[in-house]
């Protein structure tokens, strides 16, 4: 070809290629979009599954709805067995390995297909629940699984009711959560200096650093409350401190002592007489040889 005539295709050439970028910019163009090969590659992240965890703090005897509980993204490799989910893990990023398999665990089994948020609506709260903490079927009680105070009693304690005043309840400042003494009070006779009788009030420590669960029908005090009024107050005890309580009540008044907060890792139970007795009950006397061994049993 006449290198002339060459020249002339190239210039050509440029310039309706510039002509054609002049004209695209004019009319608001963009540039093509790079291709696909080009295209940054996706971020591979964790699968994460939605576990149900409490949106505020609740306390114990708490009756819970739906606006206490809410569902929040949680790694499923951290997902504790005892958590609450909906079930399955998200999948990963385009790019990423799908999610091998579906997150089950004993809390969804338990809720029998329903929906988890609601399956525990109306349960009763056992154990203190922090804001943001998953919900556990060992911190709550659904319906059927019981009343609140055959749920939240120690094992092989039993919960009594005295009768309280103001007077008797530390002014109502006695609230469910302490520990508390209990004292009574008796009228007897006893001989005076003259060689006749008079009569003397005696006052006895009957159980000491026992548990209040219940003042009325209140489990837990209102928000910002400092003190509960009340008629009754149900506390915690063992079955040998129910009999001693019962004979107490019988032959005179209790009355409520609140213990201090720093005072709560002592000795629970009866005091005074009453233990010394349950202490004799528990000795176990040996003959071994003639000789007799006395052998003191703690449980």
């Amino acid at each position: 070809m006449n290198p002339v005539r060459l020249l002339i295709v190239l210039v050509a050439a440029v310039s309706a290629i510039g002509l054609a970028v002049v004209m695209q910019r004019a009319l608001g163009g963009k540039p093509a979009a790079a291709s696909p090969s080009m295209a940054s590659a996706p971020v591979a992240g964790k699968p994460m599954t939605q576990v149900l965890v409490a949106k505020h703090d609740l306390a114990i005897g708490a009756r819970l709805t739906g606006d206490d509980v809410t569902w929040q993204a949680w790694p499923t490799e951290a997902v504790n067995a005892a958590f609450i989910t909906n079930g399955a893990a998200q999948p990963e990023p385009v790019g990423a390995a799908k999610a091998k398999a579906v997150v089950t665990n004993a809390a969804n089994e338990m809720i029998g297909g329903v929906d988890p948020a609601k399956a525990v609506e109306g349960a009763i709260v056992r154990d203190p629940i922090l804001t943001g903490e998953p919900i556990t079927p060992r911190k709550i009680v659904r319906g059927g699984d019981g009343g609140y105070l055959s749920v939240v009693l120690a094992p092989g304690k039993r919960a009594m009711s005295v009768p309280v005043t103001s007077e008797t309840a530390v002014g109502g400042f006695i609230l469910p959560g302490d520990r508390v003494d209990v004292l009574q009070t008796r009228d007897t006779v006893a001989p005076d200096t003259e060689g006749g009788s008079s009569k003397v009030v005696i006052a006895e420590t009957i159980l000491q650093n026992v548990r209040v669960l219940a003042l009325d029908q209140s489990t837990a005090a209102e928000k910002d409350a400092k003190s509960i009024v009340a008629a009754t107050a149900t506390i915690e005890v063992s079955p040998s401190d129910a009999e001693a309580l019962t004979r107490a009540k019988a032959t005179g008044p209790v009355t409520l002592a609140l213990r201090a907060y720093t005072d709560l890792g002592g000795p629970s139970g009866a005091v005074g007489p009453i233990a010394q007795k349950a202490q004799a009950e528990a000795v176990i006397r040996v003959n071994r040889g003639g000789q007799t061994t006395n052998i003191s049993v703690r449980p």
